[in-house]
């Protein structure tokens, strides 16, 4: 099952799980003592942001190192981006009416 960017960083474990791979390559028992959640919870998370191109895991040896692909995330900037201009007219105009109750 393909799935997309935005299914991977929905939830906060995730985000924080490709925060911390975003900082240095680790293998998946490292990775679990991070977090207060089962070892099978980080798995099925990893296997998630696997699945949406997020993380790359490799095998060396018994060991499985996970890294992050955080060039994906340039889906979820390209969609942000289009409320910019939405956002800086918001507060362009917040700063109006601000100056006119000064």
């Amino acid at each position: 099952m393909r799935r997309d960017v935005f299914q991977g960083i929905a939830d906060p474990t995730r985000r924080a799980i490709l925060g911390r791979l975003a900082q240095e390559k680790l293998n998946l028992t490292t990775l679990t003592d991070h977090y207060d959640i089962s070892r099978q919870s980080v798995t099925k998370h990893i296997k998630i942001l696997e699945q949406c191109g997020l993380v790359v895991i490799e095998k060396k040896g018994r060991d499985r190192y996970v890294s992050a692909r955080p060039e994906k995330l340039i889906e979820v900037v390209r969609w942000a981006a289009q409320y910019r201009a939405f956002f800086a007219e918001r507060y362009d105009r917040l700063d109006e009416y601000l100056k006119t109750i000064e």
